[in-house]
């Protein structure tokens, strides 16, 4: 079994709809920060904007549950958290790049996704983030609708699991400890150069523009023909900026 972080829990199935549905669950009835949600494979499971992610077995599907105990609009950062996580597993001898909002790219293929789903009390604060990661490991799926090529981390689930969660529990403490700002600054080091062509999918629509880095609340600034332009939620395209 999985050694994980002290005080974290682990909850490991052989087959469920979807972890983050299960921790979304479980956070519901209390479960507290640490507590990760780990199937050998995953038959609802999804990415950003309701599409599907294949989840045979073989590669990592997991969710963790999070309390920031942050203002609503700031749980968004944790993506770029979670990201750098993910980027923490990477053998040395390999390129990372880090792509907004919160795809990680090896070796120019798409080796990780990850999607946050919050509960917002009335206070206004998150009550608990669950921070799906789905993390190709022994093969890397190739979709017709795919951007960028699959790529795989290598190694057996167990010790990716292991790495992940070690890594996320440091990226928190760092969060936590020195705000976004540090995280925001290790993000734009990993992320495609200042100035690279890129477009911008907003619904039916498409802006290009050149990539001018993350503003302190996480935006996408991009400088575009008509001028600066901010960009909250969308799709990048181009380049893995």
């Amino acid at each position: 079994m999985p050694v994980l972080p002290d005080g974290w829990r682990l909850v490991a199935l052989e087959s469920v709809g979807s972890t983050n549905d299960e921790a979304t669950r479980l956070a519901d009835d209390g479960a507290p920060e640490g507590t990760v949600v780990w199937a050998r494979e995953q038959t609802g499971g999804r990415g950003r904007r309701g599409r599907n992610w294949a989840s045979p077995v073989g590669n990592l599907y997991s969710t963790t549950i999070l309390r920031p105990a942050c203002a609503a609009p700031r749980a968004v950062e944790l993506g770029f958290v979670a990201a750098l996580a993910v980027g923490d597993l990477v053998p040395a001898g390999r390129t990372v790049r880090l792509k907004w909002p919160n795809d990680v790219l090896v070796d120019g293929g798409k080796v990780a996704g990850i999607l946050l789903e919050s509960a917002i009390g009335q206070d206004g604060l998150a009550e608990h983030v669950v921070a799906g990661i789905g993390v190709n490991v022994s093969f890397a799926p190739q979709l017709p609708e795919m951007r960028y090529p699959g790529a795989a981390l290598g190694g057996t689930v167990e010790a990716a699991l292991e790495g992940l969660t070690r890594a996320l529990a440091a990226r928190m403490a760092q969060w936590r400890r020195d705000g976004f700002e540090a995280v925001r600054g290790e993000w734009l080091a990993k992320a495609g150069p200042l100035g690279a062509e890129v477009d911008v999918r907003l619904g039916e629509g498409l802006v290009r523009g050149r990539f001018a880095g993350l503003d302190r609340e996480g935006a996408l600034l991009l400088d575009t023909e008509a001028g600066p332009r901010r960009i909250v939620s969308g799709e990048l395209l181009g380049r893995a900026a």
